[in-house]
């Protein structure tokens, strides 16, 4: 039995944050229905290209293990079989703008009264309160509002977001935590109650010791390109061929460094003999590393390196990571056999549980693809549906 199994999960949600949140629940086991609009769908289908048989890779990239309901939220009947999905439902997850979801008969104290138990997780990119609660909350604009951009790329540089959607990520990941945890109050006391995610409180609380060393000292932090701004040398070198990341996080792995290089000189050198030291003279060390390893190619540096215990490793292009032995073994590539784009592959669950794993079972669904089986679960014959899709609520 999977740890979520038998908590059903009503989806709101569209583009990546929501989504994100509750592929998380569904990997763990919940039955989560995936409402959209019929025609469209979530605006991530439209993302592209690559399609695949028309299906965005994009949209399939997390929306695997979901049911897709197509519905007209703005017609009459909708507001009847959404009405009926949120008292079977144990979560509500959405992320449409504050107030939105009140204007269409279901902001959370209009649904806390449907159903006193369920669990309502609002993901909005500034939260639902505060003076800028309206402003459309994307993720470029996040990682640039929460600080992210500003330490990240060269020293110098311009600023550099992440390669990933990271805030509309982290956004997913804390809503998902949200969720779990009044799921575990609500054994407690039997009520549910509303989660407020903001993508720009999420972003503010991965500065974490970025922050912590702006408390301390008032200096405002600065990008370090792929250095470490408090661990030197902890960062990407060019060997001859490559780039390649050595990551030295103390002062016993300094002196295997040091060793394993042949730098017993510049080892005891007080300029560099510890952390502190090394940071203080950041460029003159890195410079002195770099000279040497751009003397080989980085699989030698690699295998010297790992031989003696250091930390480091290959920086990978995403066809390379794929290829790699600890991430097949990890199971974290997943092959999918989808109803419209064949054989597709996903990444897989990075949370291992000993006795009641997550699984990939269901691909991502092509729109509107469990409408039938959704609605004649809620009572509606067939009739009833035709009618539905005559007058377009479907």
């Amino acid at each position: 039995m999977k740890p979520l199994e038998g908590i059903k999960v009503l989806d709101l949600s569209r583009a990546l944050a929501g989504p994100y949140c509750t592929m998380m629940l569904a990997d763990m086991g919940a039955e989560v229905i995936k409402l959209e609009m019929p025609g469209t769908g979530d605006d991530s289908r439209s993302w592209g290209p690559p399609f695949v048989e028309g299906e965005s890779a994009y949209f399939m990239s997390v929306n695997r293990n979901k049911k897709s309901l197509t519905l007209n939220m703005k017609s009459t009947k909708s507001n009847e079989i959404v009405t009926k999905l949120i008292k079977q439902s144990d979560v509500l997850v959405e992320n449409f703008r504050p107030g939105a979801m009140d204007r269409l008969g279901f902001g959370y104290e209009q649904v806390k009264e449907m159903n006193p138990r369920l669990i309502y997780a609002s993901i909005s990119g500034f939260g639902q309160d505060g003076p800028y609660r309206m402003l459309p909350g994307f993720d470029q604009v996040l990682q640039g509002m929460g600080g992210l951009m500003s330490i990240t790329g060269e020293a110098g540089g311009p600023p550099i977001k992440v390669g990933v959607a990271i805030a509309d990520i982290s956004g997913g990941m804390f809503a998902a935590f949200g969720v779990l945890t009044a799921l575990y109050n609500r054994e407690k006391t039997g009520k549910g109650q509303m989660i407020d995610v903001s993508l720009l409180d999420s972003q503010v609380a991965w500065l974490t010791y970025r922050a912590g060393a702006y408390f301390a000292s008032g200096e405002v932090p600065q990008p370090v390109g792929s250095g470490h701004p408090v661990i030197v040398p902890y960062q990407a070198f060019h060997a001859k061929d490559v780039y390649i990341n050595i990551a030295v996080g103390n002062d016993q792995l300094w002196v295997k460094f040091c060793k394993a290089v042949g730098f017993e000189a510049v080892m005891d050198d007080p300029k560099f003999a510890t952390n502190a030291k090394r940071v203080e003279n950041r460029e003159e060390i890195v410079k002195i590393i770099g000279d040497l390893i751009v003397t080989k190619n980085g699989e030698e540096w690699l295998t010297i390196l790992n031989d003696a215990g250091v930390p480091c490793g290959p920086i990978y292009t995403v066809d390379k990571i794929f290829e790699d032995p600890q991430v097949l073994h990890r199971a974290m590539m997943h092959e999918l056999d989808h109803p419209k784009a064949g054989t597709i592959k996903v990444t897989g669950i990075p949370v291992k549980l000993s006795d009641t794993p997550g699984e990939i079972t269901l691909p991502p669904p092509f729109l509107g693809q469990h409408t039938q089986e959704i609605l004649a679960e809620l009572g509606y014959s067939e009739q009833d549906q035709e009618k539905m899709r005559e007058e377009k609520v479907v």
